[in-house]
Formats: structure tokens, sequence, C-alpha cells
């Protein structure tokens, strides 16, 4: 989750790509256009769990400063799935602000 979110804060659209399960993941990112929208400016993981041996969820809240407004919250509790020693995005569950 943490190398997940340095990756979006650096605009590294390979990097998610890649820890991306294919199965979710978009045709295409381009994170360095977001990036000239404003900055990611923290990250809190709320809990971390595995739900069974291949399977985790972590729940955390992320930080955005826009270039123009208020800074905003995504609070996501995310599934991942371990497959072949990787471990892979699946999707998430937003929460209410």
């Amino acid at each position: 989750m943490k190398s997940r979110y340095s990756a979006y804060a650096l605009g590294l659209d390979s990097y998610v790509s890649r820890t991306w399960h294919p199965s979710t993941r978009p045709a295409e990112l381009n994170l360095a256009a977001e990036q000239g929208q404003g900055r990611w400016i923290g990250l809190d993981v709320r809990q971390a769990r595995l739900t069974d041996e291949n399977k985790a969820e972590v729940e955390f809240v992320a930080r955005y400063k826009p270039k123009v407004g208020a800074a905003t919250r995504l609070h996501e509790r995310s599934r991942f799935v371990r497959e072949e020693g990787q471990w892979f995005y699946v999707d998430g569950d937003l929460y209410e602000s």
C-alpha cells in the first residue's frame, strides 16, 4: 500500500499498473497529468489484515491538495490478492467523508 501511494505521488504509471491486478486494471493511466492538478500530502494506514493466505485488506486515508481549493481525503478499504508471491491491488470501497 505504501509503495503504491508513493508511486501515485510520484506519477509512476508503470509501477501502479504492475501492482494492479489485470482483472481490474484500467487500460491506461496518466498520473503525470494529474500531478499538475495538485499533490498527494500524506498517507495514514489505519488497518491491514490478511483475510486468508493470499488475500488482504488495507484501510487507509490519503490526503490530496489540489492547486486550487481545500485539501481532500480519500478513505478506502482496498482488497489485495497474492499470486505467485506478488501482491496486487484488486479493488476497494470508499468511505463517505
